[in-house]
């Protein structure tokens, strides 16, 4: 069957996806369904292999008539999500947190373990440690795409965790510098596969206006992560062997998000790619289902045909070499694929280049060199700023789009580094804190406000950019490419700045920022309000800047059109 797709925020006539659908099924019940009244919790049946009810009756799908509809306004995206579903998306959200706890524990362990791995720590060993989590999480974030596309979202997901704990356990009882490295190896498989898959799951379970915020919660637990890793470092600094507490308590967060996904349903198209409708007719139930615990049941079959069209697996006798090959070929030869994986690869690029975890990971290392007493105490002042400016972004990023808030907070970032680089100039070597000093405190502070609202977060919304074929294998090359930038950070910064001085390496990353702003107003869309299939449209013909900016500007008109008549019909009832 061959079915129209979308040229505004329908599937209409500019371009076919040739598909091959099977017949649709109903509940004989077409009056709305509802989940167990538990709530966050799912039917066990979720896990295993659904088959037709004798009552159900086969209805003959006609994609352009479902096009027509959506076109029309008939869209379960209209509809009130489960409140639920953000208490679920914040267990997801876990693996951020774990992501930022890593990051912000390094700051202040490099500078309180002292001799406790058996000698002084140098500069380049510093880097050591802290790259051998960049490597890790590159490698693990190569093969978490395609582990998800064979296993699921959820199962790599609990792979994930494991890692966490093994990783932290050697970390926590290391007395060598080498053992402290291989530890943060282990755990860097951990948060690469993490970083990839949390936003992943996010963005399949999401309704389409509500996916960046939600999205964004994840980089939230990041930051907030981050902050209580600076927090507890505060606490524990003049402790002796306190950075073995620190490291140690991030087996806990680890631990029971790993015991609570064994609860969680997969996601629907996941599930549809697996052929298994039913299981995923009961999750699009209950995300949609609202407070009133219903959902109109026509709209339950229009959404998971409409994902049949997209996310059907074509060759499910496949083995798994085989779909990797296909998908490699796919992504690479395929234009809107293409397309896709530069967009997604280049702003990732750009989030690490700019040299924000330099600050991330060294902070207490600079604050201290420029002459603060507490260090660490001084760097939570700037994760502080990092959470609070990623709630902006959580408000803000739906309402004023990806592409915009980019365009806005980019130039805001350099001309923070620039400020940065003639700070540290006229400070010099001086160890005094002097109003340089002070200065360099606010240009950094300045500078994680306008990351934090915009390249902060956007990245992440990576796996809305692919086609279902290649999801996860783009997603995994985007991944890889985070945690390269992040490793050449890692193993660089201190360097840099003894060879080419601090007003050097901040002059270099503004530089790097400037370029990163002209390739997103050149190449990256809009995408908010958008479903996922429709972005996948948008990328058909190029990258279609003016298009997406039409089509997301028609979406929002569209809904709010929707909610202004669901709230008359309130006024008239």
């Amino acid at each position: 069957m061959v079915a129209n797709s979308s040229d505004s925020n329908n599937y209409s006539s500019s371009s076919t996806v040739v598909v091959n659908v099977k017949s649709g099924t109903r509940d004989a019940n077409s009056g709305g369904s509802q989940f167990p009244s538990s709530g966050l919790f799912f039917n066990p049946d979720i896990n295993g292999t659904a088959t037709d009810d004798e009552d159900q009756r086969k209805n003959p799908f006609d994609a352009a008539a479902i096009s027509r509809e959506v076109a029309e306004g008939v869209n379960i995206e209209d509809t009130k999500p489960n409140p639920f579903l953000f208490l679920l998306t914040i267990l997801v959200s876990f693996s951020g947190f774990l992501f930022g706890y890593d990051t912000g524990y390094i700051s202040g362990a490099l500078v309180s373990i002292g001799q406790d791995l058996g000698q002084t720590i140098t500069d380049g060993q510093k880097e050591l440690i802290t790259s051998a989590t960049s490597l890790g999480a590159l490698l693990g974030g190569v093969i978490a795409g395609t582990l998800a596309d064979v296993l699921g979202r959820k199962w790599v997901t609990f792979g994930a965790n494991t890692l966490f704990v093994i990783g932290a356990g050697i970390q926590t009882g290391a007395h060598t510098i080498w053992t402290m490295i291989a530890g943060r190896f282990v755990m860097g498989w951990g948060v690469g596969i993490a970083s990839l898959i949390a936003p992943l799951y996010i963005s399949e379970m999401a309704p389409s206006r509500f996916r960046g915020r939600m999205v964004i919660l994840n980089v939230l637990a990041i930051t907030g992560g981050q902050v209580i890793a600076y927090a507890i470092g505060a606490g524990l600094e003049n402790i002796s062997g306190g950075w073995r507490v620190l490291v140690g308590l991030g087996i806990v967060p680890a631990v029971v998000q790993m015991v609570m996904f064994i609860f969680m349903p997969e996601t629907p198209r996941f599930l549809v790619r697996l052929d298994r409708m039913e299981d995923a007719k009961r999750v699009i139930r209950w995300i949609y289902r609202g407070r009133a615990g219903y959902v109109n049941e026509d709209l339950v079959v229009k959404k998971v045909k409409i994902l049949e069209i997209y996310n059907n697996e074509q060759h499910p006798e496949w083995s798994a070499m085989r779909r990797f090959r296909f998908a490699l070929k796919q992504l690479y030869f395929i234009k809107p694929n293409l397309r896709a994986l530069i967009i997604a690869c280049g702003l990732q690029a750009i989030q690490q280049l700019c040299g924000f975890n330099s600050l991330m990971y060294f902070s207490a290392t600079v604050f201290e060199t420029v002459g603060f007493n507490k260090p660490t105490a001084v760097s939570l002042i700037v994760a502080g700023t990092n959470m609070a400016f990623t709630i902006l972004a959580f408000v803000l990023i739906d309402y004023i789009g990806r592409r915009r808030i980019l365009l806005f907070t980019i130039p805001g970032m350099i001309i923070a580094l620039v400020l940065n680089a003639i700070a540290f100039h006229y400070h010099g070597s001086s160890t005094t804190t002097d109003g340089w000093a002070i200065l360099i405190l606010i240009a950094m502070m300045l500078y994680v406000a306008f990351y934090a609202t915009g390249i902060g977060n956007v990245p992440w919304q990576q796996s809305e950019l692919f086609n279902m074929d290649v999801r996860g294998l783009g997603t995994s090359m985007a991944t890889a490419t985070n945690w390269g930038g992040n490793l050449i950070i890692g193993s660089t910064y201190l360097t840099m700045m003894n060879k080419i001085t601090p007003s050097g390496t901040y002059g270099f990353y503004a530089g790097l920022c400037a370029l990163g702003c002209v390739f997103i107003y050149f190449v990256y869309p809009e995408t908010s309000y958008l479903a996922l299939e429709d972005i996948q449209d948008i990328l058909a013909d190029g990258f279609s800047i003016q298009k997406s900016i039409d089509l997301s500007n028609e979406a929002k008109r569209r809904h709010k059109r929707s909610l202004d008549q669901s709230e008359n019909e309130s006024i008239e009832v």
